[in-house]
């Protein structure tokens, strides 16, 4: 299967609401918005598109019917710390404060009004006992 495009759909009860807290904190804007679904593309990236869904429309099937719940949405950006002083600035909860990881991360963990957990992440380099567990072509030269 060739994959041409893949993004996270949040499957919510508030479309406007939750479509305008990524536009707000995460320069997301709208390629389609509708009262039922919003298509998003960050303003720095045209490949980082994420969707917001009213979790009771039609096209979802019955069974799968909804709010999201268990999602953890990763950004990787190039100055986490920036980012979290403008997010705890703004008020957004903080989840997992800001520290780095022996597995090569400095990250802390907000989350979305319904609750979906956002990892903001920039990579740092791991420790050597967690170095040996990346593939050597992933790890910064």
């Amino acid at each position: 299967m060739k994959t041409n495009s893949y993004y996270p759909v949040i499957m919510t009860d508030d479309v406007a609401g939750t479509a305008a807290f990524y536009k707000e904190h995460f320069g997301f804007e709208a390629l389609f918005s509708a009262d039922w679904y919003v298509h998003l593309q960050s303003r720095e990236n045209g490949h980082v598109t994420p969707a917001i869904l009213d979790g009771s429309h039609e096209t979802i099937p019955e069974s799968g019917r909804g709010k999201v719940s268990g999602l953890l949405l990763n950004f990787e950006v190039e100055d986490v710390d920036t980012v979290y002083a403008r997010l705890t600035a703004a008020g957004l909860p903080i989840r997992r404060d800001i520290r780095d990881e022996d597995f090569g991360q400095r990250h802390f963990i907000t989350a979305d009004p319904n609750g979906v957990l956002i990892d903001i992440i920039t990579p740092i380099p791991p420790s050597a006992e967690f170095a040996a567990l990346y593939d050597a072509s992933s790890l910064p030269a």
